[in-house]
């Protein structure tokens, strides 16, 4: 790009005008769900009969037959239609991290010469994507094309456009997942029963235990012209290369800032959408990076919301181009800011209306909350190495660890009353123990301002899996992933931590009824003293996870070391820990993967990697090579030129003199530059050795160890040019224009 154009599109991306979006007289909840067949579509669209049994499958999980499927493909074609549909697809979720769509239209002959729009149960239920055409890690063959994607009841059909959208796992012929929601669905199933086994200790009513998502989505909007003039952010998702702006995030000003007219509009038309859309928005705001910003939804039953989440990310992509933007969700588009995460808010819930991880008001429902608390850190520690490989990638890996971001080390914060209580218990065990005090009042003594209720814990913003009230806030999951990876590590992991506890447990109430000093009579039951027992060895053994401190320090990561915590910093390593032989034998107890899905997702990951990091080195030299050497090299000559018309006109003593500053802008640049074009060179030389590996996952950590500390190393010097070169002649937008609208 040349420097009159550069500047031709920073004026114009600075006068732009936010876009009119059309008021809405109706409240959101008259709008809500419009395009989706929700339960009242369905009762208004389907006989009583078929309406009662779509209840049953998706109220109990009972299998769905082909007779019911034609009835519910019958009045779901009657509503679609009369929203203008024409074509429906089976959208799932493959392992690209985005979502993908086959369409086909409501077409059929009518055997006398014209058509009839049909669809049927058949094609509600199942379709036959090409399985060899998505990542399956040598599961499908070229040759092995077959794949099938199902419906999945449980997740609500709805309307984009013109087509019918109809959620689905992805499996292949030979019956392995090829999906994130097919594993997703069988970790929810694990946790749910295993939770429910451990809440029959407390109460007998419950039938279901619901997982709940609550995630929180950040991102960053660009002007679209700007985006544009970027090869890199255009490729990448990311700046590869971009000095710092002199005024970025270090006021904290823009964080909970009043927000801005065009990102304001682009936020009202979303939300619009993403309400008709069912997908339950609830807060907006401006994050603490300059154009970076916030929205989460009230939270869902962890299925819904991570395909919610899905659709959203979808949406933000969309709205944001009708408003003249580019929502970037990479987790690190900006250097030396804050990054993108999505934090990931999770609990367990029962069918009756019980909040599993909430402290209750007697002492048996605290010791209910005690104890999975407990499991849940015991899940946690367990398999704090897989929890960081099921969040870690080429692109989060830039977040981790800096500008408010938690570290790539898994521990959990809970805040100094739980702590205490925990200390406590693993001593004592005494009823008194489960008197937790609800929320305390602060009185701030100030005329006209209400007292505070307290949380009974702080926040702690380094912490990757932070106890938040009633839930734990998993902040280390990245913007652009799909939450369901860390979904489906967390909610096997909590399942077998749930699932060994129920069974020691049932062996010392065993062992406890046989002495009379714990029979019903007495007050102290065998299952009391059973449960606060095991409580106390899992509270002495999941001890390593919890840390209330500072994560970013050098101290906590010598402490995590001692505590054996899982402290690699190399992202295809991590990705390995899917293959430990606790990990395997956890999925495999839990029913949730196969050795042979490990292995081929692993290999998926890897490859993945590799990718991301070759497509960033191979861009990052044709920026070096075709648009900074030969623009520091112009600005360059014409210092040289500027010297010597120096030396033509003053004396010598005195041209040296006046020259000095020009001279020393001539060596440095001869330095950046030599030091650009020879390390180029090197990083194509990396890349074509790396490229030579044949192990999978050997060549990933070579492009992590040889190839990715490149970029950074000629980055440096290209960033030093930029402050260098005449700005007139500089080919790229600067950080300083592209990272604040007007």
């Amino acid at each position: 790009m040349s420097s009159t154009l550069r500047f031709q599109v920073v004026a114009e991306a600075f006068k732009k005008k936010p876009l009119e979006i059309p008021s809405r007289e109706d409240r959101p909840s008259e709008f809500f769900a419009k395009y989706v067949f929700n339960r009242q579509k369905m009762f208004k669209y389907l006989p009583t009969k078929v309406y009662e049994k779509m209840c049953d499958v998706m109220d109990n999980g009972t299998t769905l037959d082909l007779e019911t499927a034609d009835a519910v493909a019958e009045g779901m074609k009657r509503w679609a239609m009369e929203l203008g549909v024409t074509h429906c697809t089976h959208w799932f979720q493959p392992l690209t991290e985005g979502t993908a769509e086959k369409h086909d239209g409501f077409v059929e002959h009518d055997w006398q010469g014209g058509m009839v729009e049909e669809f049927t149960g058949k094609a509600l239920v199942q379709q036959e994507p090409d399985a060899s055409s998505f990542p399956s890690g040598g599961i499908r063959s070229t040759f092995e094309a077959r794949g099938y994607s199902a419906w999945d009841p449980a997740s609500p059909v709805f309307v984009i456009g013109d087509t019918l959208m109809i959620p689905t796992v992805f499996i292949s012929y030979t019956g392995e997942a090829l999906d994130y929601k097919a594993p997703l669905k069988k970790a929810l199933k694990a946790v749910c029963e295993a939770a429910m086994n451990v809440a029959g200790y407390f109460y007998d009513d419950v039938t279901k235990v619901i997982s709940n998502l609550g995630w929180e989505q950040e991102y960053f909007l660009v002007d679209e012209d700007l985006y544009a003039a970027r090869p890199d952010l255009l490729m990448t998702g990311r700046t590869l290369m971009g000095h710092d702006s002199a005024k970025n995030q270090q006021m904290d000003d823009h964080y909970f800032g009043a927000i801005p007219r065009r990102v304001a509009a682009f936020m009202k038309d979303l939300e619009i959408q993403a309400l008709e859309l069912g997908i339950p928005c609830k807060t907006r705001h401006n994050e603490v990076a300059p154009n970076q910003f916030e929205l989460a939804p009230i939270f869902e039953e962890t299925n819904l919301a991570v395909d919610h989440n899905m659709l959203m990310m979808s949406l933000m992509r969309d709205v944001a181009r009708k408003h003249g933007f580019r929502c970037l969700l990479h987790e690190k588009p900006f250097a030396g800011i804050n990054g993108s995460g999505k934090h990931c808010n999770w609990s367990l819930s029962t069918n009756t209306g019980v909040q599993l991880h909430s402290p209750g008001k007697t002492p048996m429902d605290n010791l209910r909350f005690v104890t999975f608390l407990v499991e849940t850190l015991m899940g946690v520690y367990r398999h704090n190495g897989l929890l960081k490989g099921s969040i870690i990638s080429a692109t989060n890996a830039h977040r981790l660890g800096s500008n408010e971001a938690p570290p790539a080390i898994i521990s959990s914060f809970l805040g100094k009353q739980l702590s205490d209580l925990l200390t406590a218990l693993e001593t004592s065990g005494d009823n008194h123990l489960f008197d937790l005090s609800g929320k305390q009042a602060l009185s701030l003594n100030i005329p006209q301002v209400p007292e505070l209720l307290l949380d009974n814990t702080d926040r702690n913003r380094t912490s990757p899996f932070a106890f938040t009230g009633n839930r734990f806030e998993f902040r280390a999951v990245g913007s652009s992933a799909n939450c369901a990876a860390a979904m489906i590590v967390l909610n096997a992991a909590v399942a077998e931590a749930l699932s060994d506890f129920k069974t020691r447990v049932d062996v010392r109430i065993a062992e406890y009824s046989l002495r009379p000093e714990y029979s019903e009579g007495t007050g102290h039951t065998a299952k009391y003293h059973a449960i606060v027992d095991i409580l106390r060895e899992d509270i002495k053994a999941c001890k390593p996870i919890h840390f209330e401190g500072n994560g970013y320090s050098d101290e906590w990561k010598e402490e995590a070391c001692r505590r054996g915590l899982d402290v690699e910093q190399c992202a295809p390593k991590m990705f390995l820990r899917y293959l430990a032989s606790e990990s395997i034998e956890m999925f495999r107890k839990t029913g949730v993967l196969t050795e042979a899905e490990l292995t081929a997702r692993t290999d998926i990951k890897l490859e993945t990697y590799t990718k991301k990091i070759q497509i960033e080195a191979r861009i990052f030299g044709d920026l070096c090579l075709n648009h900074i050497l030969p623009v520091a090299t112009r600005y360059q000559s014409q210092l040289i030129d500027n010297v010597h018309r120096i030396s033509e006109i003053f004396p010598a003593e005195e041209a040296r003199e006046v020259s000095a500053d020009n001279l020393k802008l001539i060596r440095q640049i001869s330095s950046h530059t030599s030091f650009i074009s020879k390390h180029v060179e090197r990083l194509t030389d990396a890349r074509r050795v790396a490229n030579r590996i044949q192990s999978e996952s050997e060549r990933a950590i070579a492009y992590h160890d040889t190839v990715a500390p490149l970029l950074e190393d000629i980055r440096y010097h290209v960033d030093k040019l930029e402050l260098i070169v005449d700005d007139e002649l500089w080919p790229l937008p600067k950080y300083r224009e592209m990272l604040f609208i007007r």
